[in-house]
């Protein structure tokens, strides 16, 4: 089977951990972690942030599990082709938020209804209508997110009329500026 018939049996990313989880609460800690973080395993099953090599040791001190679960986890994730496609593709991304300010930006967090389909346009074509720069854009995935956020890095300030607009979208929960 190869890699687009293995990702077409998949189901959503919630499930999979819930699954391969089921009995070990520390092996979805570390699961969720490796999707929240892009940290993967590699053939061997080592891990990796990108190219640097993560001690098992490492991963089990700051996540405050046993490192037999982090090495049970990886064996694991190689024996299984639904987490084996995922878990070894993974790749960590930046994720400017907490750096905006110092760059001159200004972030946007909105919570939606994520039953709800069309948040991500509906938000862009405003921002856009506006000329606006969108530097980067992340969305939680709502399967592994109780309340997820989608979050926007602008460049620059954002109009007073830009916000009211944004607000006035129907499956908007709530919308967060920090500048």
């Amino acid at each position: 089977m190869n890699i687009f018939e293995q990702m077409s049996t998949i189901k959503g990313l919630g499930t999979i951990i819930e699954e391969a989880s089921r009995r070990k609460k520390a092996q979805k800690i570390l699961l969720k972690k490796m999707l929240e973080t892009g940290l993967r395993v590699d053939k061997d099953g080592r891990f990796y942030f990108d190219n640097i090599r993560v001690s098992d040791t490492a991963l089990a001190e700051s996540l405050g599990i046993d490192r037999r679960v982090v090495r049970q986890t990886a064996n694991y994730i190689l024996t299984e082709p639904n987490l084996e496609c995922i878990f070894t593709r993974l790749k960590p991304v930046a994720f400017f938020k907490d750096a905006a300010h110092h760059l001159g930006f200004t972030v946007i967090v909105i919570t939606s209804y994520p039953e709800k389909p069309g948040i991500i346009s509906e938000v862009t074509s405003i921002i856009a209508k506006h000329k606006l720069i969108i530097r980067e854009v992340f969305a939680e995935d709502p399967e592994l997110f109780e309340e997820p956020k989608l979050t926007l890095i602008i460049e620059g300030d954002i109009p007073p009329e830009v916000i009211s607009e944004l607000q006035s979208i129907k499956v908007v929960k709530s919308l967060t500026i920090i500048k």
